[in-house]
């Protein structure tokens, strides 16, 4: 019971300290896009080829552009506090709805992609620490280097290239194949073949640094002085590897996976516009250039508070991980 609540107390302490986190975060995503040259009056003047002074003062006052920067900026903290994200121009329809809608696609590339990287990146990592010094340790840790150093739209291109058109073997882009009017478990079959390409570009740098930061840390335990007790008492090599380092060496990997969910957010970006996968990323992409501020700033708050969410999650989860830190 006691550790209930110190968990409970623990998550709305946290809660309460990503507030001001969360207001400034709004400030900065606010006042950085309004600095940078051009806004939606602009686009929408160019499109329809008429800048006259009219027009362009029609525009402003219809997007709340003619306020001062200052009670444009009290008016978005207080909107988006309150879940009224605006309205996306170039959409034409409420952000709220065209984030949700684009939401799961994101959600379901990012969560295969965490899975896959840190899955891949703790068996690699444990394999190389395994055997250190072998081949099976520099072939590890060659192909981690190379993953990692690689640009991530070099990665998707080439494995359209290869995958796609030169074997025909998975879809080029897209997440379905919208002209079959799949259902069911015929639909998922579907996703599944396009998720693959873009889950696998997306993953391959995360699961090189997952590898590297694995490796290092089963290194690391592997010398302390339980694992010398372990042995002395009679334990195999296995057991003491799966029963006391693993636990204490994957420590370190679930708080990095925590912090680079952000960095995962900004790739999925190149990634969905290399392979036009319809999730937030390349809306992101479409809206700046299209200066919907509204929208790329109600992408930014939801990532934002996505961010803090999974890492309050990674924190919690230590508690669960390594029963010497408690929560409270």
């Amino acid at each position: 019971m006691r550790t209930g609540t110190g968990r409970f107390g623990y998550v709305v302490r946290r809660l309460l300290q990503a507030v001001p986190v969360i207001l400034a975060i709004l400030a900065l995503n606010f006042l950085l896009l309004h600095l940078a040259p051009g806004d939606a009056a602009q686009v929408l003047a160019g499109e329809a080829g008429s800048a006259s002074p009219e027009y362009m003062a029609q525009l402003r006052e219809r997007f709340g552009l003619d306020h001062p920067l200052w009670a444009r900026l009290l008016l978005y903290v207080k909107n988006m506090l309150s879940l009224n994200l605006g309205f996306s121009f170039r959409h034409n329809m409420p952000v709220l709805d065209l984030i949700l809608q684009r939401l799961w696609p994101t959600l379901l590339l990012m969560g295969v992609t965490l899975v896959l990287s840190v899955g891949a990146g703790i068996v690699l990592g444990l394999l190389a620490a395994s055997r250190v010094g072998s081949w099976r340790d520099t072939l590890i840790s060659i192909l981690a280097l190379i993953s990692y150093a690689t640009p991530l739209f070099w990665i998707g291109l080439m494995l359209i290239v290869v995958f796609s058109l030169k074997l025909d073997w998975l879809p080029t882009s897209g997440m379905e194949t919208v002209a079959a009017f799949h259902e069911g478990w015929a639909r998922v079959a579907d996703i599944a073949r396009h998720l693959v390409l873009p889950a696998i570009t997306l993953s391959l740098f995360y699961m090189a640094l997952y590898t590297r930061l694995m490796r290092a840390a089963v290194l690391e335990q592997a010398g302390m002085d339980y694992v010398a007790t372990a042995r002395a008492k009679g334990l195999s090599e296995g057991r003491i590897t799966l029963t006391h380092v693993l636990r204490n060496a994957i420590l370190p990997v679930v708080t990095m996976a925590g912090v680079q969910m952000g960095g995962l957010l900004g790739g999925s970006i190149v990634v969905e516009t290399v392979f036009a996968w319809p999730g937030l990323g390349l809306l992101a992409y479409q809206s700046l250039f299209a200066r919907d501020f509204n929208l790329l700033m109600g992408i930014f708050f939801l990532s934002a508070s996505l961010v803090i969410l999974v890492n309050l999650t990674v924190d919690l989860l230590y508690t669960f991980l390594d029963p010497r830190i408690q929560a409270a």
